[in-house]
């Protein structure tokens, strides 16, 4: 940026927050066009699904991958489980209240595996599950709103909504409610692609990109504030291995 580069800047956007908002800084300092690489938000499906939030109050987030040797110096957390925080943050738009977590390391030295519950000033609750050390892949967000179940498949890159039935001639609740699924179009395309499409028109267009550092920043707080609570977990089953 001080070369006067605009920059697409792989997630998570820094190590720390301190990193993050001298980015954020010198962003803002240079004019420079900056970008974090939170790839699902490019997802067809994550674009399809944004026109229905009405206001989501339960999530079910599932991000589970095969044990590959890559990444092994963080969390997987900050891995993996920080994709599904940038896309749900910006499902919610609302302060988180309160996180509960709970991680173990497996197969390598840094947690492999994490469990997490959010909860949000909006009063909405999401369920994160992220593993590396899995015998399969998975990569699914599920929600509830009123009146509405969405279910998200990223790899399928496909949306179904579950819709409680209406009268349509009233427009009132039926007496003996169905459930109508409906599936949105979705766009295919590969979210890398997409991403990258993205950057180049806010660079030629200099507009705020999709996903911005600040966006970045938000996940990473989040994504810390997660690892620390999962840091005094063990904290606690060590005390009560000590008692007992």
């Amino acid at each position: 940026m001080e070369a006067g580069i605009d920059v697409l800047i792989e997630k998570p956007l820094a190590t720390s927050l301190a990193e993050a908002d001298d980015l954020i800084r010198s962003a803002q300092r240079l004019d420079r066009i900056a970008q974090v690489g939170h790839l699902e938000r490019f997802n067809p499906a994550v674009r399809a699904t944004l026109p229905l939030i009405t206001r989501p109050m339960f999530f079910e987030v599932h991000r589970l991958s095969v044990f590959t040797p890559r990444s092994l110096d963080v969390d997987v957390v900050l891995d993996l489980m920080i994709h599904d925080l940038d896309v749900v943050l910006s499902f919610v738009n609302s302060s988180v209240k309160e996180i509960r977590a709970v991680g173990l390391p497996i197969l390598s030295g840094k947690v492999d595996i994490a469990n997490v519950r959010i909860e949000f000033d909006s009063g909405c609750v999401a369920n994160f599950t992220a593993s590396r050390v899995s015998t399969e892949r998975v990569r699914k967000l599920r929600f509830f709103q009123p009146r509405q179940y969405v279910s998200l498949d990223y790899g399928r890159q496909d949306v179904l909504v579950f819709s409680l039935g209406q009268d349509k001639a009233s427009g009132t609740p039926s007496v003996n409610p169905q459930i109508q699924v409906a599936k949105p179009p979705t766009t295919s395309e590969e979210p890398l692609h997409a991403e990258l499409k993205s950057f180049l028109e806010s660079v030629e267009q200099r507009s705020r990109p999709v996903v911005t550092l600040e966006d970045g920043r938000r996940a990473l707080v989040l994504a810390l504030e997660i690892i620390a609570a999962i840091h005094e977990h063990e904290k606690k089953i060590t005390l009560d291995q000590l008692r007992s």
